[in-house]
C-alpha cells in the first residue's frame, strides 16, 4: 500500500474514533478541519461521522452543508446517511439534492432521511412520490416508498399504490407503507396483494388486514 493511502487511512481512523468520545474543544476543531479539507474523502466521511456523533450542532451542520455538496460521492452519501442523527437541522433542499444524486446509494440514504424527517413540505413529499415512482433504480424507489410510508402524508399514497404493482422487493415495501393509510384504494390494495406472486408480499397483507380486523 503506498505512504500516501496508509496516511490517509490512518487519518480517516483517528477521525472516527474521536466520534466516540467527548471532544475536546481542539479535537472538534480539527475534525472541523478534516471534514472540509482534508484531501482524501475517506477523511472528510470519517471526520463527518465523528461530528454528528460528538460535535455540538454548531460545529456539526456547517460540516454536514459542505459535505452535501462535496465532489466525492462517499461524503455525499455519509452526509445523507448522518442526516437523521442531526433532527431538523441539515435544510430540506440539500437533502432534496441528495435525492436527486447520480449516486444510487446517495439518493438511497437521502429518501431513507427524509422518510425521518416530521417537517416535510408538500414540495419534499412529491419529490419523494416522484422518485418512488419513477427513479430508474428499484433500490431508491424502494427507499422513496418506505419513506412515504413512514411520513404517512395522504399526498404519498398514490406513489405507493403504485409500488404495489413494482418489483417484488418494492411491493413488499409498498404494502408494509399502506399501514399509514386508509380508504377503500389501500383495502382494494390489500386484498389485490393476497394473490401476489410473491409470498411475502402476501404475508404482508395477510398480516395487515388481519390487524385491521382486529382493531
Amino acid at each position: 500500500m503506498p505512504a500516501d493511502d496508509r496516511e490517509a487511512l490512518d487519518r480517516a481512523a483517528d477521525a472516527a474514533a474521536s466520534g466516540a468520545r467527548d471532544l475536546a474543544p481542539d479535537e472538534a476543531t480539527a475534525l472541523v478541519g478534516s471534514a472540509a479539507g482534508d484531501p482524501d474523502p475517506r477523511v472528510r466521511a470519517a471526520a463527518l461521522g465523528a461530528l454528528t456523533r460528538a460535535g455540538t450542532a454548531a460545529e456539526a451542520l456547517p460540516a454536514w452543508a459542505r459535505a452535501a455538496r462535496d465532489p466525492s460521492s462517499a461524503v455525499r452519501r455519509r452526509a445523507a446517511e448522518t442526516a437523521p442523527v442531526l433532527g431538523a437541522g441539515p435544510a430540506l433542499g440539500d437533502l432534496l439534492a441528495l435525492l436527486h444524486d447520480d449516486d444510487i446509494w446517495v439518493a438511497e440514504a437521502a429518501a431513507f432521511a427524509l422518510g425521518e424527517r416530521d417537517d416535510l413540505s408538500a414540495t419534499a413529499v412529491r419529490a419523494l412520490a416522484d422518485v418512488a415512482v419513477d427513479h430508474a433504480d428499484p433500490l431508491v424507489r424502494e427507499s422513496a416508498v418506505a419513506a412515504l410510508g413512514a411520513i404517512g402524508d395522504p399526498a404519498g399514497l398514490a406513489a405507493v399504490l403504485h409500488g404495489c404493482a413494482d418489483k417484488p422487493a418494492i411491493r413488499r415495501r409498498a404494502v408494509l407503507a399502506l399501514a399509514a393509510f386508509d380508504g377503500t384504494e389501500v383495502e382494494a390494495a390489500l386484498e389485490r396483494a393476497l394473490d401476489d406472486a410473491d409470498w411475502q408480499v402476501r404475508q404482508n397483507a395477510e398480516d395487515l388486514l388481519r390487524e385491521s380486523a382486529e382493531e
